[in-house]
């Protein structure tokens, strides 16, 4: 996973994007809760009333912020997964890029809040934060195919392994960002290692 997200140096081409991207640099700075639609304005030169055009509610601007977060954290996934490495390696670094750096890690405070508001959610809201699930999923699943092909992985169904796998690092992640004692991100590889050691070593 990325370290801390620093505040854009640059303006960006988009207003819908200057005001993403400082909605994510104020998350890493400073927490969810000093996240306002006041400051935001006050950090990309616009009106609270000017976000609210491009975003209409607090929980639309929220799911928009994770959506572009995962864009972000998509290409380097994507760039991981490509190298010309074997494919438990390519795993080891799906891995460390899916759990969170620590205790109140930005993209998975973030995306707790998002899951947490969407208890009464409209379907089309669901849907949306399904398609960042499945990026994920599809990804690991493709990974888990080729290991298998190649004689890396032994034979397992990729789709369920992939479903379990998930998570089980959805379970280490949220300990790790909620910052339970006795867990670190250390502790949470190596466990997680273990486990796909034992369960795909051809």
């Amino acid at each position: 996973m990325p370290g801390p997200v620093r505040r854009p140096r640059r303006r960006l081409s988009q207003p819908r994007e200057q005001v993403l991207a400082a909605a994510m640099a104020t998350i890493a700075a400073e927490g969810l809760d000093r996240l306002t639609m006041a400051g935001l304005g006050r950090e990309v030169g616009m009106s609270s009333g000017h976000i609210l055009y491009y975003f209409g509610t607090k929980d639309e601007l929220l799911l928009q912020t994770l959506q572009w977060s995962e864009e972000q954290l998509g290409t380097e996934r994507r760039a991981a997964l490509s190298r010309r490495v074997p494919a438990r390696e390519r795993l080891d670094a799906l891995v460390d890029l899916y759990l969170p750096e620590g205790h109140r890690d930005p993209r998975w405070t973030l995306w707790l809040e998002v899951w947490n508001r969407s208890q009464s959610a409209d379907d089309e809201t669901r849907e949306r934060q399904l398609d960042l699930e499945l990026a994920w999923h599809r990804d690991l699943v493709a990974l888990l195919v080729e290991g298998i092909s190649k004689g890396e992985f032994r034979p397992v169904d990729a789709e369920r392994f992939a479903t379990r796998a998930r998570a089980l690092l959805d379970g280490f992640g949220t300990h790790l960002v909620v910052g339970l004692p006795g867990t670190d991100r250390e502790q949470a590889r190596d466990h997680i290692r273990e486990f796909l050691d034992e369960s795909l070593t051809a």
